[in-house]
């Protein structure tokens, strides 16, 4: 039986990047759950929203509960202060399930920047730092962040002292540390240990673009291989994690690599090295449930470029769908795979597919060719003028054509959905 694993929260660039790791392993079902109804709840099929916030008083009742009403058999954390309450509740007996990932020592370190440099200090040259505005001299600009976050959230380039008072008077509340400016090139070092304390594999990739603290655009590199390889072995000596892990680093003013932050996590574009052999979500999920795991990585170049992409919900219901065959399902002399996965999808829905086409020849011998001959349980070839509309006979139906004019004696005369090829990823 797969082991069912809780994703939480599931709609963070962390829980979504394990939705792709490990939603096609037959080892593992994933459950996404999530305190804000975000983008997991497109992407998880099963979800669980209105989760009370991990610093919550009713969170652990809560989430223990969730646990044995799903049948979870381990959590999957992806944020570093979510990872700290689980492994708390989990030392405690208070958890019914495993938390795949570090022990509540290297989550706790990892949670506060300033915790983690005090580990590191002395082994991994770390930024240069003040203990108050009046303590950086001539040092300006300096670089501001909390001690406890992530993502560049709540930070700034402070340019002088007057704007660095400022700042830290509008975050009196939050502990912030004052650091050097780092100008330089910026890496983030994947790392993966597992449970016996060994570092299976580290490797570094260029933030080459980054939106919102996000690496949007990634690749492997080369850069201070050596010394990325003594820092990576260091860190685990000292912190110990278990399974992904990553950490940061820029290079200062002289052209020299400074540890900017260690999270015990898997980094939201690790996909690189995923989609290079090295699954981070899956090495991490073994490793929890005591298997012993293999890396083999490919060497192929390869680079990452995200942006904002799109998933729908759309209410209809539908068990047929007809759709046309020229510059629709063939664009331009090629499938549309967008539109053929769809169907595909479908297919496996229980849906009935049907091709209703004026194609200029036996359709059949088209589709042969295509290597899709087998794909439609029905087809139906207009060659007299005949109306489309004429041929749906189910209102439980939609319709696909690029045709404005089709869809619109569809839509009137059979009065059921229709969709432009463009519209088809509403429906996947």
């Amino acid at each position: 039986m797969p082991k069912r694993i809780l994703v939480f929260p599931c709609g963070s660039e962390i829980g979504l990047e394990i939705h792709r790791s490990m939603s096609f392993s037959r080892h593992f079902e994933l459950v996404g759950a999530s305190s804000v109804d975000d983008h997991g709840k497109f992407v998880y099929k099963t979800y669980v929203g209105n989760v009370p916030m991990h610093n919550a008083s009713e969170f652990a009742r809560t989430i223990a509960r969730l646990v044995t009403d799903n049948e979870i058999d381990a959590i999957y954390p992806t944020m570093d202060a979510v990872a700290e309450t689980l492994q708390d509740l989990g030392d405690k007996g208070e958890l019914p399930c495993r938390v795949i990932g570090s022990d509540r020592r290297a989550t706790s370190i990892c949670a506060s920047k300033k915790l983690t440099y005090g580990l590191l200090e002395g082994s991994i040259p770390t930024p240069k730092r003040y203990l108050s505005v009046d303590d950086t001299a001539s040092s300006f600009p300096i670089f501001i962040k909390p001690d406890r976050g992530y993502g560049a959230r709540n930070c700034i380039l402070a340019e002088t002292p007057q704007a660095a008072k400022a700042f830290l008077a509008q975050n009196s509340g939050t502990e912030m540390l004052l650091q050097e400016y780092l100008p330089g090139q910026e890496w983030t070092i994947d790392c993966f240990s597992d449970r016996h304390g060994k570092l299976r594999f580290h490797a570094a990739r260029g933030r080459n673009r980054i939106s919102n603290g996000i690496s949007v655009n990634t690749s492997p590199s080369e850069a201070f291989s050596d010394e990325f390889s003594i820092w990576a072995n260091s860190i685990n000596k000292l912190l110990k994690p278990r399974g992904a892990w990553f950490f940061q680093a820029k290079q200062d003013a002289q052209g020299s690599p400074r540890l900017l932050e260690v999270a015990a996590r898997l980094g939201g574009s690790s996909g690189v090295f995923r989609c290079q052999g090295v699954n981070f979500a899956l090495l991490s999920a073994f490793d929890a449930f005591e298997q012993e795991v293999s890396i083999a990585q490919n060497t192929y170049h390869i680079e990452m470029d995200r942006a904002l992409a799109s998933s729908y919900k759309i209410k209809i219901e539908y068990n047929q769908i007809f759709v046309d065959l020229d510059d629709c399902l063939i664009l331009r002399g090629r499938i549309n795979h967008q539109l053929v996965c769809f169907l595909y999808k479908s297919i496996n829905d229980g849906k009935s597919l049907t091709l209703l086409t004026r194609h200029h020849r036996d359709p059949r011998i088209t589709l042969r060719e295509l290597r899709i001959s087998e794909l439609f349980d029905k087809v139906i070839h207009l060659s007299s003028g005949e109306n489309k509309s004429d041929y749906i006979d189910r209102r439980d139906s939609i319709f696909i054509d690029d045709s404005f004019a089709e869809r619109q004696d569809v839509a009137r005369k059979a009065n059921i959905p229709a969709f432009s090829p463009e519209m088809v990823e509403a429906l996947l």
